[in-house]
């Protein structure tokens, strides 16, 4: 995980893990913990500080050193979507190229009317737009990729993928489920809503 502004909250976070997702008895005067219900997963997860100002190109090139010599995926931590990885990966590998990513096509932010002479068609509440594919935000790389990120002050959604849109090595994985950023705070309370009412569009189940 790249960080930059309050990654030491991400880092408390799971400095903390066990207890934060557990039940515990604490002894207040020594200290002793004893969980209850200990909740475990057996994941490595590596926290890197990637600078406080450092733009999304420079944050990946700085995670460099922490990523073998092979195709790696990245993506944002601001949204929520259910992109099937296995077929995201499986989509790169099949073309061959520098670079994938994750295009969408998300719901509009009003309704849609579709009219003719004056008379309303069709009417939709914020269906997905049917035109006008945008980043999604998930994204394979070959190790080669880092060769396009010049520092800190890079940002990825220029130089870097224009370069590579430009020489032919950067696709397009279409996604048409769920996709849903959280930019705003119009976004934060409807991904809440979504939340509390036991909907969660994100999740995706299949088989291993």
């Amino acid at each position: 995980i790249g960080l930059g502004y309050k990654g030491h909250v991400i880092k408390e976070y799971f400095l903390n893990y066990s207890s934060v997702n557990s039940d515990f008895q604490i002894n207040l005067k020594s200290g002793e913990l004893k969980l209850y219900q200990s909740h475990q997963d057996d994941w490595d997860v590596t926290l890197v500080d990637t600078g406080h100002s450092s733009m999304t190109g420079g944050r990946l090139l700085r995670l460099k050193e922490h990523l073998e010599e092979k195709p790696f995926i990245a993506t944002y931590g601001d949204g929520l979507a259910n992109v099937n990885i296995k077929e995201l990966i499986t989509f790169h590998k099949a073309h061959g190229k520098l670079a994938t990513l994750t295009s969408v096509r998300p719901a509009a932010r009003f309704g849609e009317v579709e009219i003719s002479e004056c008379e309303v068609k069709s009417f939709k509440e914020k269906p997905q737009t049917q035109t006008g594919w945008i980043n999604g935000g998930y994204f394979v790389f070959q190790p080669e990729f880092f060769n396009l990120i010049d520092g800190d002050k890079t940002v990825l959604e220029a130089e870097p993928l224009e370069m590579a849109a430009s020489s032919g090595q950067l696709m397009a994985f279409q996604h048409t489920g769920f996709w849903q950023c959280m930019d705003t705070l119009r976004d934060k309370n409807f991904l809440e809503k979504l939340y509390t009412s036991g909907k969660k569009p994100w999740f995706l189940t299949y088989d291993d």
